[in-house]
């Protein structure tokens, strides 16, 4: 695991785990967009890119939400073959609903927390 994946983890944890407890609680569209969080900080890190999105086609099966389940199959694949080489577009939400090759804007949150931690040596 990079460096990076092993600064960020405590953020994305942070976030799988809010995303896990509104699962529980019948909350499936906000549980949805802590994954989101999650896959944003996490997505320069080959481990918790495709992690995150392994963790949205569990979410796409739980919803039978088979757009979901399609896309996240094709998303890990890319997580997988793309991150190492710097081939994601950075501030991607990375569920079905956005293209997979879209850029987008960061959270002013979620960009500080990524540049103090790219930053270290």
């Amino acid at each position: 695991m990079s460096k990076f994946a092993k600064r960020i983890a405590p953020y994305v944890k942070s976030e799988l785990e809010k995303a896990d407890q509104l699962q529980k609680s019948g909350d499936y569209a906000l549980a949805f967009t802590h994954l989101e969080n999650a896959h944003v900080l996490g997505q320069a890190s080959t481990y918790w890119h495709v992690k995150v999105h392994i963790l949205m086609l569990r979410w796409g099966i739980k919803q039978n939400d088979r757009h979901e389940i399609f896309g996240q199959l094709i998303r890990i694949i890319g997580a997988a073959a793309l991150t190492a080489i710097k081939g994601v577009p950075t501030g991607n939400t990375g569920g079905s609903n956005v293209s997979p090759i879209a850029v987008m804007p960061i959270k002013p949150e979620h960009e500080a927390i990524i540049t103090m931690l790219k930053d270290k040596p």
